[in-house]
């Protein structure tokens, strides 16, 4: 038997809701990882309600996270955004903060956060995770992981012997 998951997970049958935090910044590959997100969860959890909110740039999403978070009316977050790596340690210290930030977030919201912000070194990297049709397009894989902590956690919350 094999412990891979899964390419795709099973739909979700009850009611979701979903923000999208998104960067403005490096705008078409964010709206990449954005799009495919959004088809994804369409697939995914048909008919959920997805807020989508737009941000200066990738060290403004936990902020806005956080918000949205501590409205208690969504059931994930997905947080997107796209750093170049450059010749100076901006891009690492950004990339860290954010970083810590949002898995803060998460446990303290008890909150499925999708941590997509993710840094890139060149433009064939940013075009294969975050355009439609990527190979590895990480608004895809951020929406399965959604839906896989979602029924995970349902699953958990309905199991009287899990302690």
């Amino acid at each position: 038997m094999s412990d891979a998951l899964p390419n795709e997970p099973e739909p979700l049958t009850r009611p979701v809701r979903f923000a999208v935090v998104a960067s403005r910044y490096n705008s078409e590959y964010v709206e990449g990882l954005a799009e495919g997100a959004l088809t994804e969860l369409s697939a995914l959890a048909p008919g959920a309600h997805i807020d989508v909110l737009r941000v200066p740039g990738a060290f403004e999403i936990p902020l806005a996270v956080q918000r949205v978070a501590a409205t208690g009316r969504v059931d994930a977050v997905f947080a997107f955004g796209v750093i170049w790596d450059g010749e100076t340690r901006h891009a690492d210290l950004i990339a860290t903060a954010v970083t810590n930030a949002l898995l803060e977030i998460s446990l303290r919201f008890d909150l499925p956060v999708l941590h997509e912000v993710i840094v890139v070194k060149d433009e064939e990297q940013a075009r294969a995770r975050c355009l439609p049709g990527g190979e590895l397009n990480r608004g895809v894989e951020a929406a399965r992981a959604a839906v896989r902590m979602l029924t995970m956690l349902d699953e958990l919350g309905e199991d009287p012997d899990f302690q």
